[in-house]
């Protein structure tokens, strides 16, 4: 956990640098300077990229700021590994105390941009009855897509037209976007994961 933190922090920094470089519109600028003052150093809500949700809308990351995060990166074809970490998800939402579930909210990242479309996005909520408004589903470019598993240390690759082999990693954010645990592999124990949730849910 603690070098997963410290790849956590790295990776956060290099990417930041590199998109800071990248030029904006100057009224953008001007606005994320004034609203990142209020996130730490290692606050994923510092980083720029632009997600499309289920339902089309579309969002950047710091607008999930004053919610606990409990975060996934799966591919909705995926015959394998995605269909259980869906189901230790479902597990771990079912876990937390009622009076926590509207402070916290459950995210699905697609690694697989090209046929995960805000459509199939929302058959697939609705398919695994989590169309509901803590679960949220996000599409984003591929390279913004492939900067945020790399900040996560989450691994992926294409080895055939319709298959992805990926790290099977729950990522936990406290409300201001601040690594605060991660849980490897399937079916394991999700105790710590949902004792971690409710704690910083507050």
């Amino acid at each position: 956990m603690k070098n997963l933190k410290l790849l956590f922090i790295s990776l956060l920094i290099i990417n930041l640098s590199c998109k800071n470089n990248s030029e904006k519109p100057k009224d953008l600028e001007a606005e994320t300077t004034v609203t990142n003052e209020q996130f730490s150093d290692m606050s994923i809500f510092n980083l720029p990229s632009n997600w499309t949700t289920q339902d089309g809308e579309e969002i950047e990351l710091k607008d999930l700021q004053g919610k606990v995060v409990a975060m996934v990166m799966i591919y909705t074809s995926c015959q394998a590994a995605c269909p259980r970490l869906v189901a230790d998800m479902r597990n771990i939402e079912k876990q937390i105390p009622s009076d926590k579930k509207d402070k916290v909210q459950f995210v699905f990242v697609s690694i697989d941009p090209e046929v995960d479309t805000p459509e199939r996005l929302k058959e697939f909520a609705i398919e695994n009855k989590m169309d509901s408004k803590e679960w949220l589903f996000l599409r984003g470019s591929e390279e913004d897509t492939r900067e945020f598993a790399a900040v996560l240390a989450v691994s992926y690759k294409r080895i055939s037209p319709i298959d992805f082999s990926h790290s099977n990693i729950i990522s936990v954010f406290n409300k201001e976007g601040e690594l605060v645990h991660q849980m490897e592999g399937l079916g394991v124990d999700s105790k710590e994961t949902i004792q971690a949730i409710i704690d910083h849910a507050g």
